[in-house]
């Protein structure tokens, strides 16, 4: 088997990039919260909400370094390109949610409900409340717009883009957003009714609810981006499309063994083996030349070295004809399918 490899020049790709945005507008809102939020420190929820303020600044960080080197060109260490980056970011991101934000979350629940304390005044906790849910808000507002407008251009639904973690950053965002503003209703929930019952139970309650909020949303994460680093094939539908490019080439016989992965950033790895109708190419490099020339040559074959010399000198150009046939296909999948970046082609 002769393997014929080509890899399309890289190009930054853009996807994530809006996720800068929400991450910037989402650290403004944690600075003000937790500047505001020391003034009702006796509060059950200002030691959870201040670690997990932090963490979360600490997750966007992560966030913004892996957008950044997922940009990177491909080098000779990494021949395919630092697009995984941006899965490895969000990894660590979906750890830091579940350690910091579920783990702490409900621990100081816990502490809560086995060691009450008395209810300070809220009126400042409620103010501070209102201010995360507008910031908030907006940035989820601006991570849905992405992952639709993204969704409508690969022709999927809004839900099947972020179960396949296409733009994990931007999913990260998304939903943390939507954890994030369903937190606020809770926790507004949660201490107006400790403030109207004078018991710190409902503000426990309600700190247990959003660690589970938040464990749920890390786990998700976690899950989707583990499968995306693992190696996740990319949909069975798209993968047929892309094989019925090479099928209906006149030169191609047949395709076997296809494999197309998604190797992050919308790029992706396609291979295949190829049988080529030899008869076909045959009569294609024939096209191309003068017969009548070709037929007085080979009358004046004499001996065995002759026959070599005319096999080997129309056997190469035959070779030629092959790969130059194969940049053709490959051209003619990438144009059809810009998604494709590097095309790994075995011929049978």
């Amino acid at each position: 088997m002769r393997r014929i490899f080509r890899s399309k020049p890289w190009h930054g790709s853009t996807p994530g990039r809006t996720a800068c945005l929400p991450v910037l507008l989402r650290d403004i809102s944690r600075l003000f919260h937790h500047k505001t939020s020391r003034s009702t420190s006796s509060n059950l929820f200002s030691p959870a909400e201040t670690i997990h303020s932090f963490a979360d600044t600490c997750n966007q960080a992560i966030l913004a370094v892996g957008l950044m080197g997922s940009t990177k060109k491909p080098d000779k260490l990494h021949p395919y390109g630092y697009s995984s980056l941006r899965y490895v970011s969000s990894l660590v991101s979906g750890l830091g949610i579940f350690f910091f934000g579920f783990g702490l979350t409900v621990y100081h629940g816990i502490m809560g409900l086995l060691h009450p304390t008395a209810i300070a005044p809220l009126y400042w906790a409620f103010f501070v409340l209102g201010g995360s849910l507008l910031s908030e808000g907006g940035t989820l507002m601006v991570a849905l717009g992405q992952i639709r407008k993204e969704a409508r251009r690969q022709n999927v639904s809004i839900w099947n883009y972020v179960l396949r973690g296409q733009d994990p950053s931007v999913n990260v965002v998304l939903l943390e957003d939507i954890a994030a503003v369903l937190g606020v209703a809770i926790a507004a929930t949660s201490m107006g009714l400790s403030t109207y019952y004078n018991s710190p139970l409902p503000d426990c309650i309600g700190s247990l609810c959003i660690g589970t909020l938040l464990g749920a949303v890390a786990s998700f994460i976690i899950y989707t981006n583990t499968v995306a680093l693992v190696g996740r094939s990319i949909p069975i539908a798209l993968q047929q499309q892309m094989t019925q490019v090479l099928e209906s080439d006149v030169l191609v016989r047949s395709v076997y063994d296809v494999k197309a992965i998604d190797m992050g950033g919308l790029n992706v790895r396609y291979k295949a083996e190829i049988d080529f109708d030899g008869r076909q190419l045959t009569r294609s490099y024939l096209d191309k030349q003068d017969l009548e020339m070709m037929l007085e040559e080979s009358q004046n074959l004499k001996t065995i070295e002759d026959l070599e010399g005319f096999m080997s000198k129309h056997g190469e150009n035959i070779v030629d004809l092959l790969g130059s046939e194969v940049d053709r296909i490959e051209a003619s999948l990438r144009k059809k399918h810009p998604e494709v970046r590097h095309v790994d082609l075995e011929v049978l």
